[in-house]
């Protein structure tokens, strides 16, 4: 029998950090849990980096040995957004190589492509939210949009780690 792999995704966020964890045994993939990190937006960004350490180091001691798959930073027009984002963004590096954690890192646009095949280009999040439903089984879209992103980036993992070489 097939031992089952199992693939935290994570889609950072200054504000909303989602994530959701995955189950693989061979092709076959199944939503095992998922949240998010809502970090506190009236306290300063150090205290809110701080929160999503913490919380994200919780996380790993309760659910184990994973693989993650995280989402890289898109292009954003607010320079201040992008930078903010890439602040959490290296918070969850930083947890996931503290924890020693297998990290790959993915760009939006492969995430989508995975989810969607060559529409993934133009995907709006409800596309997502359905076919991160189907792929995984579950009974209803999981919400919000930073848990279906994270979702999708272990997808991706998983349908990239399962090609051969």
């Amino acid at each position: 029998m097939t031992e089952e792999v199992r693939i935290l995704g994570i889609d950072p966020g200054s504000r909303i950090t989602g994530w959701g964890l995955i189950g693989m045994r061979g092709s076959d993939l199944a939503g095992l849990d998922h949240g998010v990190f809502r970090l506190p937006e009236e306290r300063p960004l150090a205290e809110r980096l701080a929160f999503l350490h913490h919380g994200l180091t919780g996380l790993f001691a309760r659910i184990g040995s994973v693989e993650v798959a995280v989402e890289d930073i898109y292009v954003a027009r607010n320079v201040r957004s992008a930078l903010t984002l890439g602040h959490a963004r290296g918070v969850v590096l930083l947890a996931c190589a503290q924890a020693g954690l297998d990290v790959h890192e993915y760009p939006a646009n492969t995430v989508k492509q995975s989810v969607l095949g060559q529409a993934g280009r133009a995907a709006t999040k409800e596309r997502i939210g359905f076919m991160v439903k189907a792929l995984l089984g579950l009974s209803e879209v999981p919400g919000p949009a930073d848990v279906t992103d994270a979702l999708a980036c272990a997808i991706c993992h998983a349908h990239r780690r399962s090609l051969p070489g």
